[in-house]
């Protein structure tokens, strides 16, 4: 069914990928006729015509050139992966090894953190407005039997309405035993501005689902390090489970307009808002054999763990603008969420595990928007007034030397109510049964960052306090008897990141580099000290400048720490102190081409595997993958 879906797309998009402010063209319909007369004229509509939004109105213009910036972006998150280690398979997990990649929020998440990599959230989602139908199609080969494809068409049906779909799907088997991953992400926007720009609307439908054979990582290390040829082929080396998979399903359902109280813009108005989205998502484990990996168990075989959730959030803003004071806004959040599962757990006739956990979280706050000269900036603060307590203080600014030359300042500060999944949690594991009652995490942080046409650098210090984490209850690591645990101490967390591109005549060298340091009393989050990219590579035009070629060399390297390992059972990954991963090398060699709107990328990745070393792992018992050639493009029409 999928591949009918891919082909419908082909065959009847003519058009790419494009888009103009919030979402209209705005162009004369005399202009517009011309873009559909006959064949031989052909005139191309402008490329700000075609432009990609966000909800904060953020916008870029659609493009189709080849930069090294596109290699870094050609993988299946279809963006820049620095500081994530995927696993040995698409489509699984990665191993987040840059710490200020992880995002926080005042409300409860579902969880299971590890499988959430590739799930859009809402703050993910884009909108798009167009001069003529757009068409984006991304294909990429896999490790072992599979595809990866990502299809996209949208279109303005009036200058007021854009609609848009996508499929993005993989399939994978994997180089090791029950390593098969199955993705899927579908979404469908909507966007509507009347022509006074009085209403606005933006709504999203997405479905995501994704379904891991879990193998638990490799037995015997041994196997793998020695470089013996018996084991090249993966599948020769046993894994913890032959049996287990874990599926991660989602939906949403979302929407956020606006109305402008006076009919036409001016220096005093008033403008109401309204978000609301519905989200259910689930999470599920499965082994049908015997396994004593987990520690003891309730059933003997047929393991079945689910675990649900709702939520239901809506908010209510109203934003002045006065030429005197300036613009601000104050909002009212509505947080609802049911996380459940089929059964509890009854001890002395007493319910000690309950089935579900459902709160009603509101929260009441203010924005100010300041915007002088050259310096524009943010200020937010929401606090909540349910039983629950809970806050956030968002103050950030901008100041602007010119278009490639600014500085960026954030001041954060959150009291987060914990993931559900930490407090919460039923197994048919005797040891994953837990109803806990633990403090807000505490979360302050600082960044800065400066965007020069020379050089970029962002700097972040952050403060936890009551964070919380997971850790293996095993000693001698034989089982995984993994629970959450809050630590009452403080961990300051320092990263420091520097981009340079040097360019010389045809050749370039791009240069990323990340210093990381942690400053806490015990080993409870743990990151590498140094991460880095360095890409050397030659571009040049052949064939009368029909072609564009780029090609080159990608390293990469990290610095050896104590990784965190991965659990299949709950979907996260938990801290340890026993097993060290990082300090080799990862070279790959690449030719990329354009031709018109194809980008055409070949790369032969991690081929320095087979003489560097067999150490390499992406966690404990996980190895990162080995040598591969692989091929994809990226094809964009407009009409």
């Amino acid at each position: 069914m999928k591949y009918i879906i891919y082909l419908i797309l082909l065959f009847c998009s003519s058009a790419i990928f494009a888009q103009v402010d919030d979402g209209l063209v705005t162009k004369n319909d005399t202009v517009k006729k011309s873009l559909r007369e006959g064949p031989k004229q052909h005139p191309k509509a402008p490329h700000n015509w075609y432009r990609i939004y966000s909800l904060d109105k953020d916008s870029v213009y659609v493009d189709t050139s080849l930069t090294i910036k596109s290699d870094f972006k050609f993988n299946h998150l279809r963006k820049d992966n620095f500081g994530l280690l995927p696993f040995a398979n698409d489509g699984h997990t990665y191993n987040r090894i840059f710490f200020g990649l992880k995002n926080k929020s005042a409300f409860p998440d579902f969880g299971f953190d590890a499988k959430t990599f590739n799930y859009a959230k809402s703050s993910d989602i884009t909108y798009y407005s167009v001069a003529t139908p757009l068409t984006e199609l991304y294909f990429k080969t896999v490790l072992e039997q599979g595809q990866s494809l990502d299809a996209f068409i949208t279109l303005n049906t009036s200058k007021n309405f854009n609609l848009s779909i996508a499929y993005k799907g993989l399939r994978s088997l994997g180089k090791y035993l029950n390593s098969l991953s199955s993705n899927g992400n579908f979404r469908f926007t909507m966007s509507y501005a009347s022509s006074s720009r009085r209403y606005i609307m933006n709504s999203h439908f997405v479905a995501q689902d994704f379904l891991n054979n879990e193998n638990g990582g490799i037995k015997e290390i041994e196997k793998f390090e020695s470089g013996n040829s018996q084991f090249s082929q993966r599948a020769r080396i046993d894994v913890n489970l032959e049996d287990a998979s874990s599926n991660f399903e989602g939906k949403r359902y979302f929407i956020d307009h606006s109305l402008r109280i006076n009919k036409n813009e001016n220096e005093n108005n008033a403008i109401l808002e309204h978000q609301f989205s519905y989200e259910t998502k689930f999470y599920h484990f499965a082994k049908t054999t015997a396994t004593t990996l987990f520690g003891d168990s309730y059933l003997f075989s047929n393991y079945d763990d689910r675990i649900d959730s709702k939520v239901l959030y809506n908010r209510l803003r109203a934003t002045f603008n006065n030429k005197t004071i300036g613009k601000f806004s104050v909002f009212i959040e509505d947080y609802k969420y049911n996380y459940f599962y089929n059964r509890y757990t009854v001890s002395n006739d007493v319910i000690s595990i309950p089935n579900s956990n459902n709160q009603r979280l509101d929260a009441i706050g203010g924005r100010y928007f300041y915007n002088k000269g050259k310096i524009n900036g943010v200020a937010e603060f929401s606090k909540g007034i349910s039983k629950q307590t809970f806050s956030t203080l968002d103050i950030s600014a901008r100041y602007e030397f010119d278009k490639k030359n600014f500085l960026f300042a954030q001041f954060l500060n959150i009291s987060k109510v914990p993931d559900m999944n930490y407090t919460l949690y039923q197994s048919d594991f005797v040891n994953y049964n837990w109803y806990n009652s633990f403090n807000n995490e505490k979360i302050n942080t600082l960044k800065a960052r400066a965007t020069t046409q020379w050089f970029s650098a962002e700097a972040e210090i952050t403060n936890l306090n009551d964070h919380l984490y997971f850790s293996n209850n095993d000693s001698t690591e034989k089982t995984l008897l993994v629970t959450p645990k809050q630590y009452s101490g403080n961990i300051q967390y320092l990263s420091i990141k520097g981009e340079k591109e040097i360019k010389y005549g045809k050749f370039a060298l791009d240069n990323t580099v990340l210093f990381q340091q942690v400053v806490q009393n015990d080993p409870i989050l743990n990151v590498p000290k140094i991460v880095t990219r360095n890409t050397l590579y030659f571009t040049d035009y052949f064939f009368k400048k029909a072609l564009y070629l780029q090609t080159g060399f990608i390293f990469q390297y990290f610095t050896k720490y104590n990784g965190n390992a991965y659990n299949p059972l709950i979907g996260e990954f938990y801290t340890q102190n026993s097993t060290q991963i990082g300090g080799y090398p990862l070279v790959d060699f690449f030719v990329n081409a354009r031709v018109r709107q194809t980008r055409i990328f070949l790369k032969a990745e991690h081929f320095n595997s087979s003489f560097t070393g067999y150490n390499y792992y992406s966690a404990p018992n996980y190895p990162y993958k080995d040598f591969i050639v692989r091929f994809g493009l990226v094809w964009n029409f407009f009409q």
